[in-house]
């Protein structure tokens, strides 16, 4: 699995293409160029998987969730509902229509890393989501702050 670092802005066209920024590419050379996109499930962004790391991710789904209980099934769906793109011979990746509206009026997006994946988010909103996201210092202490001690 691909680990993905950076945050990365890119004009969409009127076609809803973008070109992917190079400082990603270059992570992701030994993959095929294939992405999975999906609508986050978390936020008002779309998330852009590597197909491998996708792939991967539905395979630990299945062995978690139960088909023949509903909500799991009702889970796995949504979890893996999404589109194969690949990038084109301009290294432009096109955001298919079932995913569109949530960057519809999109003129810029930024590609945020998780390490696994790429969130796509339209500029505005991910302007107003990271202004709004509280105190990080705080979070990250009272999460991650015990020593090894206490552990």
């Amino acid at each position: 699995m691909a680990l993905i670092l950076g945050k990365e802005y890119c004009k969409v066209d009127s076609n809803g293409r973008f070109k992917f920024p190079i400082a990603l590419k270059r992570q992701l050379e030994a993959e095929d160029g294939r992405f999975v996109i999906r609508r986050s499930v978390y936020a008002e962004c779309l998330e852009l998987w590597t197909y491998a790391s996708f792939r991967d991710e539905v395979e630990k789904l299945q062995e978690k969730l139960n088909p023949y209980r509903r909500e799991d099934r009702d889970l796995l769906r949504k979890l893996t509902e999404g589109n194969i793109i690949e990038l084109d011979t301009n290294d432009r990746l096109l955001i298919p229509a079932e995913q569109k509206a949530v960057v519809a009026e999109a003129k810029e997006v930024v590609l945020q890393s998780t390490g696994k994946f790429i969130e796509l988010w339209d500029r505005k909103a991910y302007d107003k989501m990271d202004s709004e996201g509280g105190d990080y210092a705080q979070r990250a202490e009272e999460l991650l702050g015990q020593s090894t001690a206490e552990e």
